[in-house]
């Protein structure tokens, strides 16, 4: 009789043992699942709001590439009707070269900033020239590039924003430490207005 109860108590103790592992097993595979589920997770945001940068970055290039194609135009139509100094002229064809040579979107809107002060003295000149002012072709360049620069102020909010984002997402934990293992790293391209682009340079219409 004593050898049936320490049978049954030793496959009790047997039966509890194998549940204990199997409930051990379970949680380290649910641990595994959801440690996983987490990275993956965390991985496929940042690689979305990542690319969400590129695109904000490449939207803005897309306009200032389109702004400065319609100097050219700008400057040969002011030049039918305006004498300009060779200095404006000079000015405003280092600002485009800079432009089109900037890479990132700090140096493009950067760029585009002093791009904004070498031709404020060409859209001046309208003021002491009637014909100018009244110029189809002057005033159809003028509406783009106004509504070209409204466009790349919009993307370039959309950028500060798209980086402001993403770094939001690699910051907080647990992302923080997936993004260390996934090799994302915080973002610093912030645009920020150029101080030099602030001063306009002078022009004497009277000369």
């Amino acid at each position: 009789m004593a050898q049936m109860l320490n049978g049954n108590t030793e496959r009790g103790t047997m039966r509890k043992g194998t549940i204990a592992g199997l409930v051990v097993v379970v949680l380290l595979v649910l641990g595994v699942v959801l440690v996983g589920g987490s990275y993956v997770s965390a991985r496929n945001s940042m690689a979305v709001k990542s690319n969400a940068v590129d695109e904000a970055s490449s939207e803005i290039g897309i306009q200032l590439q389109r702004r400065a194609d319609l100097i050219p135009n700008l400057v040969s139509t002011v030049k039918q009707y305006a004498k300009v100094e060779t200095q404006i002229i000079t000015a405003i064809a280092e600002a485009r070269s800079g432009l089109l040579q900037a890479q990132t979107p700090n140096e493009k809107l950067a760029a585009n900033d002093r791009l904004n002060t070498a031709i404020l003295p060409l859209l001046r000149m309208q003021e002491n020239y009637p014909d100018l002012k009244s110029n189809q072709q002057f005033l159809r360049l003028e509406d783009e590039l106004s509504g070209t620069e409204n466009r790349v102020a919009v993307a370039r909010r959309r950028y500060n924003q798209a980086i402001l984002d993403y770094n939001n997402t690699v910051t907080v934990f647990p992302n923080s430490v997936w993004a260390g293992i996934a090799g994302f790293q915080k973002k610093t391209g912030y645009f920020e207005a150029d101080p030099a682009s602030k001063a306009a340079p002078k022009v004497d219409f009277g000369s």
